[in-house]
């Protein structure tokens, strides 16, 4: 298997349980993750050798996220400890019509604080293979923005694929100040992943005749789209999830690929939600899976969209499922029965 290295945030997640709304709430669950940290999982459940880099507080609640996700078999050696605080999110859980919402309690958090001097990229890229960050690292702070400059102009010296999920967040930043900065990184990317609403803001490229909010999903667009963002950055490879949303609960979901002249959309599937946190990250996680294990994209595409169907059916933010049992719903077994 690929020796992989992703580099982001980690935060403390709260959330009220049983779909309570946060003035319900009178104590909250605790899971940690975030983009990066989700697809370092998902890849170590895979079988494949992850390091995740990030910097967290030196204090008891830096080394629960460190404990964390290292009992998902990812490796935190490369894990700066300094700063004020880990970061925070509050996610209440939406039904039926009523969204889900989040709250973000992450300004100052020790990632948003990097120095230059807390990674040894020389070190953390020697013999490795695949680099992958996201649009949520640079949103940070200016300092999180040099180091993810830094850490793609040494993951492409050392000879690594680098891969992107351009994931917008809104509340981080706008899309005139997202596409100032993810826009010149995309000269070191490989291969880029997304949906419809991150190519908008991030790259200002979005699809025609798409109306995600009334479920209008028009597929010629999105293949439009996609040959656009690789034709203008030269990517080996783009990849995009297409959700339909019925409702919070109910969302129907596939993806679709391009690599050469060839597009690959998968099958599709209906997905009732229990935890739709992480959802975008497993995809990612999927679909860079297929690629460095199989070097096939259709197994790609449909491997991300098996897998990250199954993300939203588990609580948290990462995708506890092993590669069997994406590739038994990859093979029609949708049934959801008991397992003897």
């Amino acid at each position: 298997m690929k020796k992989v290295v992703t580099m982001g945030e980690i935060m403390m997640r709260l959330s009220p349980n049983n779909y309570l709304r946060f003035n319900q709430a009178n104590n909250f669950d605790v899971v940690y993750g975030g983009g990066e940290a989700n697809v370092a999982v998902s890849l170590a459940n895979y079988g494949h050798n992850v390091n995740f880099v990030t910097k967290l507080p030196k204090h008891e609640l830096g080394d629960c996220a460190v404990d964390f996700i290292r009992a998902k078999g990812v490796n935190t050696s490369h894990i700066a400890r300094g700063g004020e605080r880990i970061g925070i999110y509050f996610l209440e859980h939406g039904a039926s019509m009523r969204p889900s919402k989040v709250v973000y309690d992450r300004a100052h958090s020790s990632i948003s604080d990097v120095e230059i001097s807390d990674f040894d990229f020389d070190k953390i890229f020697e013999g490795k293979d695949w680099f992958h960050f996201t649009g949520i690292t640079p949103a940070l702070s200016k300092k999180s923005i040099e180091i993810t400059k830094i850490a793609v102009k040494k993951a492409k010296e050392h000879g690594l694929t680098v891969s992107v999920d351009l994931n917008y967040r809104k509340k981080l930043w706008t899309p005139e100040e997202a596409q100032n900065v993810m826009i010149p990184l995309m000269e070191y990317v490989d291969v880029c992943i997304g949906n419809e609403e991150d190519a908008e803001k991030v790259l200002g490229l979005k699809p025609e005749g798409t109306d995600v909010v009334k479920g209008e999903l028009h597929i010629d667009g999105y293949k439009s789209l996609l040959k656009k963002l690789k034709d203008k950055y030269n990517f080996s490879h783009v990849a995009c999830s297409l959700r339909k949303s019925i409702s919070a609960s109910d969302n129907g979901w596939s993806g679709l690929a391009y690599e050469g002249n060839d597009y690959y959309h998968s099958k599709n599937y209906d997905i009732r939600i229990v935890d739709r946190v992480g959802a975008g990250d497993s995809f990612a996680s999927g679909f860079i899976h297929g690629l460095i294990s199989k070097n096939d994209t259709r197994y790609a595409i449909e491997f991300a969209v098996a897998a990250s169907a199954l993300k939203h059916t588990i609580f948290g933010d990462f995708n506890l499922v092993s590669v069997s049992e994406v590739e038994a719903l990859m093979g029609g077994d949708g049934s959801g029965r008991v397992q003897r």
